[in-house]
């Protein structure tokens, strides 16, 4: 019975059906003769469900479990077979010899490429997975049977099957929320464990304090230390001037849009505008990235060189001195805040209409203006949502990479100059892993670093907000 893992889903759900309505159908035979499911324990549904659960779970466990171990344990049964110079090579020559054994068996490549030594393994290869496509389907329905009948026979009269049908639901969110908190601590321990090993060969300080960026691999394969310059700061540096760019653009254009859209504009305006400017939140950070590279950044250059000009001709020096970069991070930041517009500008807009009318009524009441009701009012009762809003926008600013990459450059040069190229933590992550690189170089683990940086600057970026929203919250709950 050899039966793809799809279509085996599929017979699960459909005999999970099954058995769902068998055990509603016992549970109402069963209330006929006590005169009708009112002297249940519980409801026929319950029952049903219950019957379900037990076919389900079992068999979709044992389903998950194969899936999972099957590689790993036909894989060390074929390294069993292996000649004996095969098993002495390091780990990831290895694994290549078992992807072209993989390959072979597949009938991808042919055994030339291996040699006759291999033909063993391959043979096992073989049939191992013949076994294992074959024996999946019939465990995972024997137990799915097995499963139903234990179900089925718990049906009774007295046994009220709610409270084990909605232990197993609880148990079941237990485990969804478990599986975000150990993946988020799973992140953050390898992004940890590997900085370390970053550390150990470049100094903490000389990469949290050094001014200087241009990371390179060591020159000789048994050089412990590194090679190049790893100090973060202009990294730093560029990711806050842009970021600030795109906040000064996006922060006041998305507010001041909220403001208009949940006070001022009639329904008919309201519901026009707020989907198109939504729709600024859809568009690719790529096309941004062309429109920025393509369209603003020559802009700005023709417009510096105008000014350079204009400043030269009536002997204003620091006019005449003006240098403007073909890629700058005035381009990546202004596209960036347009981006971001949407970020501040919805969440700004919920957070205000969701202020209690009350409010309103009662400062219109006392004689305030309109006005001043939205900035004596309305906008401090909101300030809490409006902050997490900013903070949205805030870490998509910094985490934002291609628009960085087509418009501001790869330069990291440590200034505070709009005009000029920089680059930021994102780009600079994303270059070190590019192509074929060795995790054992600094150059590559330097990645790991700037991502712990990074996490560490987000984590103080929420302190701060949670610390301003938790103030007002008091204030104006």
């Amino acid at each position: 019975m050899n039966m793809p893992t799809s279509n085996l889903l599929l017979v699960i759900v459909l005999a999970t059906a099954v058995a769902y309505l068998l055990g509603r159908l016992r549970s109402q035979q069963i209330a006929k003769p006590l005169g009708g499911v009112r002297h249940l324990a519980t409801l026929p549904n319950y029952y049903a469900s219950l019957v379900g659960l037990w076919a389900f779970i079992p068999a979709m466990l044992l389903v998950l479990c194969w899936t999972v171990f099957d590689g790993v344990i036909i894989s060390s049964l074929v390294k069993s077979v292996l000649p004996a110079e095969a098993k002495s090579l390091p780990s990831n020559e290895l694994s290549l010899v078992l992807s072209q054994i993989t390959n072979t068996a597949s009938g991808i490549t042919d055994l030339s490429t291996l040699g006759e030594e291999y033909q063993p393994a391959v043979n096992r290869l073989l049939f191992l997975n013949n076994i294992s496509h074959k024996s999946m389907p019939i465990l995972a329905i024997v137990v799915l049977i097995l499963g139903f009948l234990i179900g089925y026979r718990a049906i009774d009269a007295k046994h009220n099957a709610r409270y084990a049908v909605e232990r197993i639901f609880n148990i079941g969110l237990l485990i969804c929320s478990s599986i975000a908190i150990f993946t988020t601590l799973g992140i953050i321990l390898s992004v940890i464990f590997e900085s370390l090993r970053f550390f150990e060969k470049v100094p903490f300080f000389d990469f949290v304090f050094g001014t200087h960026w241009s990371p390179q691999i060591a020159i000789r394969a048994d050089q412990e230390g590194a090679s190049g310059s790893f100090g973060v700061i202009p990294l730093i540096a560029g990711t806050m001037l842009i970021s600030l760019i795109a906040l000064s653009i996006a922060v006041p254009a998305g507010l001041m849009s909220a403001i208009y859209l949940s006070e001022y504009a009639s329904t008919r305006v309201r519901n026009i505008v707020k989907p198109m400017l939504e729709i600024l939140a859809g568009v690719p950070t790529v096309v941004y990235g062309f429109f920025a590279a393509l369209t603003v950044a020559p802009a700005i250059r023709t417009y510096g060189d105008q000014l350079r000009d204009w400043g030269a001709s009536n002997d204003i020096q620091w006019l005449a001195n003006l240098a403007v970069s073909s890629e700058s991070a005035l381009a990546a930041g202004m596209v960036m805040g347009i981006m971001i517009i949407p970020f501040v500008s919805s969440l700004s807009d919920d957070v205000i209409n969701a202020v209690p009318q009350s409010l309103r009524d009662g400062s219109l009441g006392l004689g305030s203006t309109k006005s001043e009701t939205i900035k004596r009012v309305i906008f401090p009762a909101a300030l809490p949502g409006i902050v997490g809003g900013v903070l949205l926008a805030a870490s998509r600013a910094i985490g934002e990479t291609m628009i960085v990459v087509m418009a501001a450059g790869l330069a990291a040069n440590l200034t505070i100059n709009p005009l000029e190229a920089v680059t930021t933590v994102t780009v600079q992550i994303v270059t070190l892993l590019v192509g074929d690189q060795e995790f054992d170089s600094a150059k590559t683990l330097a990645a790991f670093a700037l991502g712990l940086f990074l996490f560490v600057i987000t984590l103080a970026l929420n302190v701060i907000a949670l610390k301003v929203v938790k103030k007002y919250r008091e204030q104006y709950d």
